[in-house]
């Protein structure tokens, strides 16, 4: 009898776990609290407090190419860069294609999760629900817990003195919906995150004045990166991946800088940040801060009635409303704390995924981490390893991770290597060159982990092959003639012919190779 499996939540992680226990022959039961699917990206009008929440002109930062699930690309004339509603229409096409709707059990909240008497030998779980008010008890053979961590708002008021006497209206980035209701205020925004940033843009047309506080400052990045191809797909690549590995941290550190303050110097924009740090995506934000729109300012020390008083001393006066964007804590509260405990939101887990101290591997926390990069693909990636645990085909071992913020390829390649996916470039390059070529100089795409191994694609060479020409079509709406198709094949680096392509590729391997080292010290990768 297949094993049954508990997918809690039927959000981005959710959904590509369901398919992989279907892949490995496993007999999902997917509990989802809400009435849909799609969790954190599905905007809604109206929260409860249980519920992910994002505001209404949410554009991802993560291009399509590389935050796609591997065997199901995202449709080519998706705009690169899409608006969550875009991202939505994806998560229902996935769910259509691999028929997974049948498995999810809506409007069902999971009470408790407990290990089963037995468990030493089973390694069972008891798993409550409530539906409609009705409580329901189940035995499961695994558990994968998909539930995120966007849903528990920090806001650390004891942190500012004179917060009680303010008047005015003090709100948590996770209740902002739309710019018009604060038509005409004077805000300031506290937290220079993500969230932060476009926040204080997408309210900069609208009221009368945004203050942008932060207290350490942060290195800002455009989506759009070298030739107007996607930040991740130009800088997120196997090659540069190697080279940050071989050069000195402080040569990438100074050599990042340099690149970012190109564009604008980050000191006189007050946005310099102390220590290296994990960058930003703002790409209106210089923009903003130059036209006054949004005005740079340091940590908040105290409030009054109606003012804001900074650490500098500067004080801003008729302050309408605060609101933070200052993250989320996140919590398991169905499972009990013998189980995994979450402390100072650090919680210990193998490889992200495993409670290490089970005495059966059981359990798996799907898509809990901070990459830079897409989180997709390595929730997939887990979600494939974590089955074929269950399934006894791979060992899971006892060691820990604490953190959640990790390296893209460096964290997917680990994923991939417990998994036996990882591509082998050498023997690409012994047996298809041209693939081995956009394998390692190419973005690093989540097909790359369908080439072999449990689970191979067959349609991941030609996903790769044409991950550029997917890239194109979404910006080139207004075809030009300037050039012939082939020209711009080959300004791609792509053609229809495929050894005049791989003699192409490999004549002008040195030149790429300079150019690449020459570019490599990228943005992204100027954090320790």
């Amino acid at each position: 009898m297949a094993k049954r499996v508990a997918v809690i939540g039927a959000g981005a992680s959710g959904l590509t776990a369901l398919k992989c226990c279907l892949d490995e022959g496993l007999q999902p039961t997917c509990f989802e609290r809400s009435e849909d699917i799609g969790g954190l990206w599905r905007f809604q009008e109206c929260d409860t407090d249980w519920k992910a929440s994002i505001y209404k002109s949410v554009t991802i930062n993560t291009s399509k190419e590389m935050m796609g699930y591997s065997d199901f690309p995202i449709p080519e004339d998706y705009p690169n860069y899409m608006h969550n509603s875009k991202v939505m229409d994806y998560f229902r096409m996935y769910t259509k294609h691999f028929d997974l709707l049948q498995y999810i059990h809506f409007k069902t909240s999971v009470l408790s999760i407990r290990k089963c008497s037995d468990f030493s030998t089973t390694g069972q779980w008891d798993v409550v629900t409530e539906t409609d008010g009705k409580q329901n008890s189940a035995i499961f053979d695994a558990i994968l817990v998909c539930t995120g961590h966007h849903i528990d708002p920090y806001l650390p008021l004891e942190c500012f003195p004179g917060v009680e006497k303010f008047k005015g209206k003090i709100m948590h980035s996770r209740e902002y919906k739309y710019p018009e209701e604060f038509r005409d205020k004077r805000m300031v925004v506290v937290g220079l995150g993500n969230s932060g940033v476009d926040i204080s843009l997408d309210l900069s047309h609208t009221t009368k004045q945004v203050f942008l506080s932060t207290r350490t400052g942060a290195w800002v990045v455009n989506r759009v990166s070298d030739n107007g191809f996607p930040l991740d797909v130009v800088h997120f690549t196997r090659f540069k991946n190697m080279l940050r590995h071989i050069i000195p941290l402080y040569l990438m550190n100074r050599w990042g800088e340099n690149k970012l303050n190109a564009r604008f110097n980050h000191e006189n924009y007050g946005l310099k940040p102390k220590f290296s740090k994990y960058p930003i995506v703002g790409d209106d934000l210089p923009n903003a801060i130059v036209s006054g729109r949004v005005l740079m300012k340091p940590n908040v020390k105290e409030f009054t009635d109606t003012a804001v008083i900074f650490v500098d001393g500067s004080r801003e006066e008729n302050i309408d409303v605060v609101l933070f964007a200052t993250g989320y804590n996140f919590s398991f509260p169905f499972l009990e704390e013998n189980v995994l405990r979450v402390n100072n939101n650090r919680v210990p887990l193998y490889k992200f995924v495993f409670p290490p101290h089970l005495e059966k591997p059981t359990l798996a926390i799907i898509g809990l981490l901070q990459p830079l990069g897409a989180i997709m693909p390595i929730a997939e990636l887990q979600a494939r390893w974590a089955t074929r645990v269950f399934k006894g085909k791979k060992n899971e071992h006892k060691s820990q991770h604490i953190t959640l913020q990790v390296q893209y390829i460096d964290h997917v390649d680990e994923l991939a290597s417990l998994l036996s996916v990882k591509p082998n470039l050498l023997f690409l390059f012994l047996t298809d060159p041209k693939l081995a070529l956009e394998v390692l100089f190419g973005p690093c795409t989540p097909a790359q982990f369908r080439l072999t191994g449990p689970g191979k694609w067959d349609g991941a060479r030609k996903s790769i092959l044409t991950q550029r020409q997917r890239i194109l079509k979404a910006t080139k709406t207004r075809a030009l003639k300037t050039h012939s198709e082939n020209d711009t094949c080959l300004s791609a680096g792509l053609t229809s012919s495929p050894p005049y392509a791989i003699l192409t590729c490999t004549c002008s391997l040195y030149t790429w190779t300079l150019k690449m080292v020459i570019s490599t010290f990228s943005p992204l990768h100027c954090s320790c």
